[in-house]
């Protein structure tokens, strides 16, 4: 079983929901009645749990899975540093492997390589904060690939990872089953999950957020109420898929404290017949937060600006002039983003550090205003931003900083920014608002003599 062919990812089936207990089996009696690990498990099955949570967490955060498979995970060689070393991955973010800047940054899309490249060695940190090793912080990286790994598995101990993909749909194979994501969707694989990457298209580039200690979640309702923004059935789980080939030399890259290791086995870790719980792999195209210690403040948020329908009258429609104790790290799908009329490209990024301002450029601030008196309604339409946004202060990777398609110039999209400000007319304007509260103060005075 397990063919990556065209229909075979095209006729995918999914389970639908977030946080269920969900169940599904590739061969009908595969899961055990009753109990999780049974002396014997259908079919000579060996019962193995992953856990995403202490377990001792309260129920409603436990995470966990039972999985059934034709060989254990754990029948493999010792684990080694991989050769060649991967120098671009980073998870403990200190003085030693990151810097700090306050300054805005902008980067243009990074060229696909020319040379054979999986997603493994495409993959690249840009920037983040915290550590692996303590369990708390982000890390945001970046891919750009143009071959679908081979006869290889990769897994990342060090935290969740929300991929964005940008350019070329993936195939995803994991452990409870396959995925395909396309442009415009989003895909979440929790810490410790085993994974491969193919490329239908091709050329392949996109953005990824990893959290570290926690995992994502859906936002609290808010004043939207019961029916608001996400909705659990639209989330998309996958249905148990098997490969039971013998596979010799299948190897294993795990990424632990931002170092890349690997094992060899002679079988491939998709061998799960079947599988139950809650801690699984999903997609979904919208909203999620990893929440921080703090209730409502985020240690990553992932939105989204889609297209939509601009109606506030007497307003400025895009994105006000801003300083955050958030740090935002954007992205672009496709389009263009309203608040930039030039340089932010899809496949691009942009860096806004904690209190660093930020805001519509020139071009945008202008054509707005000029405009004033328009007040229909208009549809922002052939767009898809993101956003991952963190209370944690990102420190930049030195490979970003240094980096070809960083902007140097970014800084000059605000510099035309003229003041607007007229004097006379303020004073007019004061004048005239005394008189008005003069003359209210009097009739209110007259008002009160009669009484």
């Amino acid at each position: 079983m397990g063919s990556s062919d065209e229909n075979g990812f095209s006729s995918l089936e999914y389970q639908s929901g977030f946080g269920n207990v969900f169940s599904s089996e590739a061969m009908g009696g595969a899961l055990p009645r009753d109990q999780n690990s049974p002396l014997l498990c259908p079919f000579g099955l060996y019962a193995e749990q992953i856990s995403g949570t202490a377990f001792t967490a309260p129920r409603k955060l436990n995470q966990r899975s039972w999985l059934y498979r034709i060989k254990p995970s754990v029948t493999h060689e010792p684990f080694h540093p991989r050769v060649p070393t991967h120098a671009h991955l980073v998870s403990e973010f200190n003085q030693s492997s990151s810097s700090a800047t306050p300054t805005q940054l902008r980067w243009k899309p990074a060229d696909v390589p020319e040379s054979p490249t999986d997603f493994i060695d495409g993959l690249y940190t840009i920037c983040g904060a915290g550590s692996s090793f303590l369990r708390h912080g982000y890390a945001v990286h970046m891919y750009a690939a143009n071959k679908s790994m081979d006869s290889c598995a990769f897994c990342s101990a060090d935290g969740d990872f929300l991929i964005v993909p940008q350019k070329g749909r993936l195939w995803l194979t994991t452990e409870c089953g396959r995925l395909q994501i396309c442009p415009g969707e989003i895909v979440v694989l929790p810490q410790g999950f085993r994974f491969s990457v193919d490329l239908p298209d091709g050329p392949s580039r996109g953005y990824v957020a990893e959290v570290f200690g926690t995992h994502f979640q859906l936002p609290e309702l808010g004043p939207i109420g019961a029916n608001g923004l996400a909705a659990s059935r639209d989330f998309l789980v996958p249905t148990a898929f098997f490969e039971e080939e013998h596979h010799p030399g299948y190897t294993i890259v795990q990424k632990f404290g931002g170092e890349l290791f690997t094992a060899k086995q002679d079988f491939s870790p998709f061998n799960v017949v079947a599988w139950h719980g809650n801690y699984v792999p999903y997609k979904y195209d919208l909203i999620l937060t990893a929440p921080s210690e703090k209730p409502g403040v985020a240690l990553v948020d992932f939105v989204i600006f889609p297209p939509r329908w601009l109606v506030a009258e007497h307003t400025f429609r895009p994105p006000y002039y801003h300083r955050n104790c958030m740090s935002e790290f954007m992205g672009l799908i496709y389009g263009g983003y309203e608040a930039k009329k030039d340089g932010f490209l899809p496949g691009g990024a942009s860096l806004h550090s904690c209190m660093t301002p930020h805001g519509p450029d020139t071009k945008t601030f202008e054509a707005t205003v000029s405009c004033e008196k328009s007040s229909e309604p208009f549809r922002i339409a052939d767009t898809m931003a993101f956003m991952f946004e963190s209370c944690l202060i990102p420190r930049i990777c030195p490979w970003a900083l240094e980096s070809p398609d960083l902007d140097p110039d970014y800084y000059k999209c605000w510099v035309g920014l003229k003041s607007h400000f007229l004097r006379k007319e303020v004073t007019q304007y004061v004048q005239k608002i005394n008189l008005s509260d003069g003359r209210n103060a009097f009739s209110s005075n007259r008002g009160n003599d009669h009484s």
